[in-house]
C-alpha cells in the first residue's frame, strides 16, 4: 500500500501510530541479532562479535530515538506488550512479508536475513508507510508525514509532547551514534537521519555512516548493511570502496567451528515442564519481559530506569549463553532463548 493509501500519515494520530510501528520495527531486529551474537563461542570470532554487538547496540539506540520521536508528538511508547514478541518465525513488522525473522545461530542463513533487514532503499524507491520493501522507505514516509503535518498544522501543534520524557543518553560501549532529544522539526529530522544512516549509509551511494568505528577509532564506521556484507565477503571496506566495488580491504578471520549449534526458533513447549532447559528458557523470558517493562518505563517519564534496563541486558547475556551450552536433546543442537512474552501477572 502506497503513501496515499489508508496507511498514509495525514493526522498527528496517524503519525503517533506509525512511530509506535517504528518502535516495533526497531525492537524486532534485536532478538535475532542477540541469538547470532551469543551463538559465537566466547573469545572466538572476535571481529564477527564486534560487528553484531555494534549493530545490536545501535538498534537499541534507534529504539530510543523512535521513542523520543513518539514522545515529542504526544504519544506513549509501548514495549511491554505481546505484539512485540510474536511467535518465530514471523515477518518484519508492517514490512516486506518475504523477510521472515528467525531465531538462529550465526551463519550464512542468518547473514542473508540480516542483509535483507538492513538493505538500503534504491534511489527510485518511493516512501512507503506500510508494506515497505526497505526500512529506509518506511522512514522516508515518516519524514514526509512529519514535514507535511508541520507545514499544515505548525510546529507547536505537532511537537506537543512533554520535553521531560526525552531520553538524552544511553551508556553503551560498543556502538556509535547518539541519542537525540526531539522537540522540533530540526531535531526530529536529525533523529530520523541517525537511524537511516546507521542502517543504509550516509548517502545511498556510500557505505559509511558518518561515525568512527568504536572498536577501531582510526577507521570510519560502515553502515549496518555493509558491516554484514563485510562478514559475508570475509573482507573489510577500505577508503575508496563503494557499494559497487564491495569490500576490498583486509580479510576478516572467521572460524565456523566456533559457533554453538543453537536449534533454530526454539519454543518452551519443546521441553517438558520443569526440565532444566525449559526452566532456563522461562527464566530468560522473564528477564527479557522485565527489560521491555523497564524500557517502557524509561520512555514514559522515568529516564533513570535505563540503568536497570542495562542491568537486565547483562543478565540476558549470561542466561542466553548458558542456554546455548545446554544440549537440546536431539543429539546435534543446543537449546537457545525463545523470546516468548510473559504476561505481567505470570512473571516470576
Amino acid at each position: 500500500m502506497g503513501i496515499s493509501g489508508a496507511h498514509s500519515i495525514e493526522t498527528v494520530e496517524d503519525l503517533r501510530r506509525h512511530l509506535q510501528w517504528a518502535i516495533e520495527l526497531e525492537h524486532a531486529t534485536i532478538p535475532p541479532y542477540m541469538c547470532a551474537l551469543y551463538s559465537l563461542e566466547p573469545g572466538s570470532n572476535v571481529e564477527a562479535a564486534q560487528v553484531i554487538s555494534s549493530v545490536f547496540v545501535e538498534e537499541m539506540l534507534h529504539l530510543a530515538l523512535a521513542a523520543n520521536l513518539l514522545n515529542a508528538v504526544g504519544g506513549e511508547p509501548r514495549l511491554d506488550a505481546p505484539e512485540l514478541l510474536p511467535a518465530y518465525p514471523h515477518p518484519l513488522p508492517h514490512g516486506d512479508r518475504s523477510v521472515n525473522l528467525q531465531l538462529a545461530p550465526f551463519g550464512s542463513e542468518a547473514l542473508e536475513l540480516f542483509l535483507s533487514i538492513e538493505r538500503p532503499a534504491s534511489a527510485q524507491a518511493l516512501p512507503e508507510s506500510d508494506g515497505y520493501r526497505t526500512i529506509g522507505q518506511f522512514y522516508a514516509a515518516l519524514e514526509l508525514g512529519i514535514r507535511t503535518l508541520v507545514d499544515t498544522l505548525g510546529e507547536d501543534a505537532v511537537f506537543c509532547g512533554d520535553p521531560n520524557r526525552q531520553l538524552n543518553e544511553m551508556h553503551f560501549n560498543s556502538g556509535g551514534g547518539q541519542v537525540i532529544p526531539v522537540h522540533d522539526l530540526k531535531s526530529a529530522l536529525a533523529a530520523l537521519a541517525e537511524i537511516v544512516e546507521q542502517g543504509e549509509g550516509a548517502a545511498r551511494t556510500e557505505v559509511w555512516d558518518g561515525e568512527k568505528d568504536v572498536f577501531h577509532p582510526e577507521r570510519d564506521q560502515v553502515a549496518h548493511y555493509y558491516r554484514f556484507l563485510e562478514l559475508k565477503e570475509g573482507r573489510r571496506f577500505q577508503p575508496g570502496d563503494t557499494p559497487q566495488s564491495g569490500p576490498t580491504g583486509e580479510p576478516i578471520v572467521f572460524d565456523p567451528t566456533k559457533i554453538l549449534p543453537m536449534r533454530p526458533n526454539p519454543r518452551t513447549t519443546d521441553y517438558l515442564e520443569g526440565s532444566e532447559v525449559r526452566r532456563a528458557q522461562e527464566e530468560f523470558n522473564n528477564t527479557y519481559c522485565l527489560l521491555l517493562y523497564l524500557l517502557e518505563d524509561t520512555f514514559n517519564g522515568s529516564p533513570s530506569q535505563m540503568r536497570d534496563a542495562l542491568g537486565a541486558m547483562y543478565a540476558l547475556k549470561s542466561q542466553a549463553r548458558a542456554l546455548m551450552a545446554m544440549p537440546s536433546g536431539d543429539g546435534r543442537t543446543t537449546a537457545g532463548p525463545t523470546f516468548e512474552y510473559v504476561a505481567p501477572e505470570d512473571r516470576a
